[in-house]
């Protein structure tokens, strides 16, 4: 696919500012920057736009947000741009509205056995269907980010607002599982890949939360209730309703969409905050409303260490930042440090391994100079010489990695360096 001349442009503005003020980032920073539109955005026979995830041949509501959003805000003044963004969006609302509980999807229906034959109510169209909340949420994210950056409204049709609409259904229904029809179960798999219960998954209490069975690594959830997924619902609620209303004029949509990121704001008060020994009050990554929580992070998005990112609260938070002191050690069992790298990881990779996002989301969401500092260091030794990011790599040997190809996690470092860049990071020390 022709690639947007306004994008070549800022990949060249990366690549010189880096060459100048950081050169070990220098031959990362332009390849990393127009990797999903270079390798990922494909425009189909019928003229859409479909986003595959780099290695994997399929469309993740999730990472396709993640992987366009930074394109946004070339886009204003760029029509080319513009009708790129507006057919992701307008594919990503005929996804769910095609199946709300997937969580990626074919570029049509020609081959129904293409993905998982998992035991559910899997549609032609449907990759894999893990429901994730966070899933759900990465439209209105991209939505929202996409109005902000160009004014464009031509994209909020009807058919959006049927998306909302239905978002705001399933978040309904679950947040009271146990009248849910949703089931998931994958055979012959590790105990992650699939629910328990008979497809059901952990029993939860009530709470006022939303039930989601699967993490954003696609893991399943240990308990229902996944703190930094209630966090993204609640901010892309919030979202939704000022686009519905300011932009749609439809303000019972827009009413249903705040009360509902009231209520599971409220479960996430009473529920999903706990009293550490050593860290006093923190959140928990999931809860199940009755008792049970688990403490724990994990690199991929969105993670307590991203709340700052989401929108959700700032980074100097007395809440977020007991939390992240938390994240940040050898207390959350998956903070993994070696020779070349300290960061977090997640149970979906191997033991051990440090996650590229996980580096980038802690530099996104700190202040701290030499916190900054060090991270691009460990980002310009850890990439194995490749000059793109993995998924996850051995902090003692980055040249064992995951996923070659992850365009989200080039993305969003492509976002750091552009962030930096934007504040003259260097200029100003």
């Amino acid at each position: 696919m022709k690639i947007p001349q306004v994008l070549i442009r800022q990949a060249d503005l990366l690549e010189a500012y880096y060459k100048e003020n950081y050169p070990p980032l220098a031959p990362l920073a332009k390849q990393c920057f127009l990797n999903t539109i270079e390798t990922t955005v494909r425009q189909l026979d019928d003229g859409s736009y479909f986003v595959i995830t780099g290695d994997i041949p399929a469309m993740w509501l999730r990472d396709s947000a993640a992987q366009v959003g930074l394109y946004a805000r070339f886009a204003k003044d760029d029509p080319e741009l513009q009708e790129i963004l507006e057919g992701i969006i307008r594919k990503q609302t005929e996804q769910v509205l095609a199946d709300a509980y997937a969580n990626a999807f074919n570029p049509d229906a020609s081959d129904p056995d293409r993905g998982f034959p998992d035991e559910t109510e899997r549609g032609p169209i449907v990759w894999e269907r893990k429901y994730e909340v966070d899933s759900l949420c990465a439209p209105l994210y991209l939505s929202d980010t996409y109005l902000k950056a160009t004014g464009r409204t031509k994209v909020f049709t009807d058919d959006w607002l049927k998306m909302v609409r239905r978002i705001i259904e399933v978040f309904r229904t679950e947040q009271d599982h146990s009248k849910s029809g949703y089931y998931f179960r994958r055979y012959d798999c590790p105990p992650s890949d699939t629910l328990t219960h008979e497809g059901k998954g952990e029993p939860v209490a009530v709470t006022g939360m939303t039930w989601s069975g699967f993490r954003p690594s696609d893991d399943a959830c240990r308990y229902g209730y996944l703190i930094p997924s209630e966090i993204m619902a609640v901010c892309a609620l919030r979202k939704a309703a000022d686009i519905a209303e300011q932009v749609c004029g439809d303000t019972a949509t827009g009413s249903a969409a705040r009360g509902l990121a009231d209520e599971i704001e409220e479960g996430i008060r009473r529920y999903g905050i706990v009293q550490h020994p050593k860290y006093g009050e923190i959140y928990a990554y999931e809860t199940d409303g009755m008792g049970g929580v688990n403490l724990m992070d994990d690199a991929n998005s969105p993670s307590l260490l991203a709340i700052p990112y989401l929108g959700y609260a700032p980074e100097n938070d007395p809440l977020y930042q007991r939390t992240r002191q938390f994240i940040l050690s050898a207390d959350n069992p998956f903070f993994f440090s070696g020779k070349y790298a300290s960061g977090v990881g997640s149970p979906h990779t191997p033991d051990g391994y440090v996650w590229h996002i996980g580096l980038v989301m802690q530099a996104l969401t700190s202040s701290d100079r030499g916190e900054i500092d060090g991270i691009l260091k460990m980002l310009s030794e850890t990439h194995a010489g490749t000059n793109f990011m993995h998924e996850s790599f051995d902090p003692d040997d980055p040249e064992k990695y995951s996923r070659p190809w992850f365009a989200w996690a080039n993305t969003l470092f492509a976002q750091l360096l552009e962030e930096l860049m934007e504040q003259d990071y260097f200029g100003n020390k």
